[in-house]
């Protein structure tokens, strides 16, 4: 474990004895301390300036334990009603659906969320609400494939792509939502054929992550993977020698410019269940969804805000250009998840 981790590790320990003893002793003056709990799944440095400037603003401090999302959701879990935890943080459908069917977060009603926060991107209940997107594109290497070759999702299933494809598990976050879009788009039969399609014609079984499958296809090892936008945007800002030529080599498709779009995904966040400072909770989810805020999502991590009109200024996503957005709710890919974990049990996609 990297002395990073252990230092996270030292301070969620110090901080949950810390919030423990003072819960107890003073349950009541809590609830009106100038504090905010926040378990988050997001592991970007960039984020800091996003607390920072929250207190600034609010004079409401940061309380921050960093893990895995499923570590958090446990975590909340064996907690019950006595979680010190305000706000949890998390990233993907899948995992925001998961956190609302245990029952851990509560509904909040703010007229600032609906309003700037598009519908398709929150939970109708609001349970939880997207802050950030990225989107699930195909890199090819320019010297084995054209944009051409894969211009959709269902391309990806042509026996002509066999031996062609890199993709990480299809257990992962990631992949569950794209092919529960897959199911909302195509239907179930439909989704599961062209599943065990993209499956026939793996490169190597998955591994590692998208920056892996991104660096596999530059290196030859592949002609197409699947990756989100903001592992690309990364490698487009590096000086590194290495990471620039991995760009050069490789270019990203947009798929399915002439039906119903690109995947996109969220970043996401929703007031814990059992929130000892919930008027803290919903104050920092309505700073989430100011021009501030989600000017330094894009800035800083290379998403895209999800409110409109902010003005982004990050060369990269610049340099990707404009594209077509699938429209499909999120909510309702996060309801088709447990059936698209399901089939690609079935089609081998491990």
């Amino acid at each position: 474990m990297s002395s990073r981790s252990l230092a996270r590790v030292a301070a969620a320990v110090t901080f949950s004895a810390t919030l423990a003893a003072g819960l107890a002793s003073a349950p009541a003056a809590a609830a009106e301390e100038a504090v905010l709990n926040l378990y988050s799944a997001r592991h970007y440095q960039t984020d800091e300036a996003l607390y920072a400037n929250f207190t600034k603003a609010t004079g409401i401090r940061i309380n921050r334990i960093e893990a895995g999302d499923e570590q958090l959701l446990d975590r909340l879990k064996s907690e019950g009603a006595q979680s010190p935890a305000d706000v949890l943080l998390i990233v993907d459908a899948s995992r925001l659906w998961s956190a609302q069917q245990q029952g851990l977060f509560q509904p909040v009603q703010s007229t600032l969320l609906d309003q700037r926060i598009p519908a398709a991107l929150r939970d109708p209940a609001g349970h939880w609400f997207g802050f950030s997107s990225r989107a699930r594109v195909l890199v090819v290497n320019k010297a084995a494939l054209k944009a051409a070759d894969v211009p959709t999702y269902e391309s990806l299933a042509d026996p002509k792509l066999k031996g062609q494809i890199c993709v990480r598990s299809g257990s992962h976050p990631y992949n569950l939502s794209l092919v529960a879009a897959m199911i909302e788009h195509l239907g179930e039969a439909k989704a599961e054929a062209w599943a065990k399609g993209v499956v026939a014609n793996f490169a190597r079984s998955p591994r590692g992550g998208d920056t892996d499958q991104i660096k596999a296809v530059a290196a030859g090892e592949c002609g197409v993977a699947v990756a989100n936008t903001y592992y690309y945007a990364r490698l487009m800002r590096s000086t590194k020698p290495e990471e620039r030529e991995i760009v050069a080599r490789t270019a990203v498709v947009w798929p399915d410019q002439a039906s119903f779009g690109t995947h996109l995904n969220i970043s996401g966040a929703g007031v814990a269940k059992h929130a000892p400072h919930r008027q803290n909770a919903v104050r920092f989810l309505e700073y989430l969804a100011s021009d501030e805020a989600q000017a330094y999502f894009a800035d800083g991590n290379n998403e895209w805000p999800v409110v409109k009109g902010v003005v982004v200024k990050n060369p990269a996503l610049d340099a990707l250009g404009p594209f077509k957005a699938d429209t499909l709710s999120i909510a309702s890919i996060a309801r088709s998840t447990p059936a698209a974990q399901k089939l690609l049990d079935r089609v081998g996609w491990k």
